[in-house]
C-alpha cells in the first residue's frame, strides 16, 4: 500500500451504512399483581403477560393491516400464554392476531410459518425459558425472515421475559437471581441477535440480578449490560435508540472503561473483581444510544 494514503480507521462504518428500520420493544417481565390487574389468573406464578400499558405502546408502533403473531415457544405452558395475547390484543384493536405455536425446528422451517410471518405487522415473544427460543428458532428460515424484515420495513418486534433476553447478544440462559459472584456460575451462549453486543437480563431489580450481568460484562467489556426492570421496557430504533417505557426502570452497565478485572486471572469458584464500570439508571421517558458498531446491521 503505498504511503501517501491512510490506512481506514478501525471499527468505523461506512458512511451510508443503513440502520434498521424496524422497532424493538424489550419487557422486563413483572410481578403476579399485575397478571390480575389486566385480567390474568389468580395464583398464577408464571410472568409470561406483559403490562398492558407497555402493550399499547407495542399496537401504537404496528404499520400496516398485517396481524400480530404472538411466538409461545418459550413458555411451558404455550397454549395458555398464547391465549392471553390473543384476548389483550383484540381487547386493544388488533384486527387479527395468529399465533405460531412453534416446538421443532422443522415447523419454523415451513411455507406455513413463512407465509404467516411474511404478512405480519409485528411479533410478539412470550416469556419462558430463552434457551429454548435459541435452540429450537435460531438459524432457521423464520428468523431469517424475521430479521429481513426488521432490517428493511417498519417491523416490529416485541419480547417480555425471556423473549426480551433471546433478542441479544451475549444471552444469559442460566445462573441463579443471587449468583454471579463467582467465575463461571452465569452461562452465556448467543442470542437471537436483534441487538449485538448487548446483554438483556429481565426482573433486574426485584431479582438482584446486577452481579451476574457485571460478570457477563467482565467476560466481554465491549459489551453493554441492558437491566429491566418488571413493568418497564425499552423501545428500540434504529438499532440503538432507546427510549424508557413503564413504571419501573431500567440499568444500563458499561464496562468498556472498566480497571481492575480479574475475570481472566482467577480460577472457576473463585470470586472475581471488577473497577470502574459506568452505570446509568433511566426512568421512563429517558433516552440513552448504545455504543453499538453500525456495519453489523448491513
Amino acid at each position: 500500500m503505498s504511503k501517501s494514503k491512510k490506512p481506514a480507521p478501525r471499527h468505523s462504518a461506512p458512511s451510508d451504512c443503513p440502520h434498521p428500520k424496524g422497532v424493538l420493544i424489550a419487557i422486563g417481565g413483572h410481578e403476579q399483581k399485575e397478571i390480575k390487574d389486566i385480567g390474568g389468573e389468580e395464583g398464577r406464578s408464571d410472568d409470561e403477560l406483559a403490562p398492558e400499558s407497555i402493550l399499547k405502546r407495542f399496537v401504537q408502533e404496528l404499520h400496516g393491516d398485517g396481524p400480530v403473531v404472538v411466538i409461545p415457544t418459550a413458555s411451558q405452558v404455550p397454549e395458555e400464554a398464547a391465549a392471553d395475547y390473543v384476548k389483550i390484543f383484540t381487547e386493544l384493536g388488533v384486527k387479527r392476531v395468529e399465533v405460531l405455536n412453534i416446538q421443532t425446528r422443522e415447523e419454523a422451517d415451513t411455507e406455513e410459518c413463512i407465509n404467516v410471518l411474511r404478512e405480519a405487522a409485528g411479533v410478539m415473544f412470550t416469556g419462558g425459558d430463552q434457551l429454548r427460543l435459541t435452540a429450537l428458532l435460531g438459524g432457521t428460515a423464520l428468523i431469517r425472515l424475521m430479521k429481513e424484515r426488521y432490517a428493511h420495513s417498519r417491523f416490529v418486534i416485541a419480547g417480555t421475559s425471556a423473549g426480551a433476553a433471546a433478542m441479544s447478544t451475549p444471552m444469559i440462559y442460566q445462573g441463579r437471581n443471587d449468583a454471579g459472584f463467582f467465575k463461571d456460575e452465569i452461562h452465556i451462549t448467543t442470542g437471537l441477535q436483534f441487538m449485538h453486543d448487548v446483554a438483556i437480563d429481565t426482573h433486574f431489580v426485584a431479582r438482584g440480578r446486577i452481579v451476574r450481568v457485571a460478570q457477563i460484562i467482565a467476560t466481554n467489556p465491549g459489551s453493554i449490560g441492558l437491566g429491566l426492570e418488571e413493568d418497564t421496557a425499552v423501545v428500540v430504533t434504529e438499532g440503538q435508540e432507546l427510549e424508557v417505557i413503564g413504571n419501573g426502570m431500567v440499568i444500563v452497565v458499561d464496562g468498556r472503561q472498566c480497571l481492575g478485572n480479574t475475570i481472566h486471572e482467577v480460577r472457576p469458584g473463585e470470586v472475581f473483581s471488577i473497577r470502574d464500570l459506568r452505570v446509568h439508571l433511566l426512568a421512563r421517558g429517558q433516552r440513552y444510544t448504545l455504543p453499538v458498531q453500525e456495519y453489523m446491521y448491513v
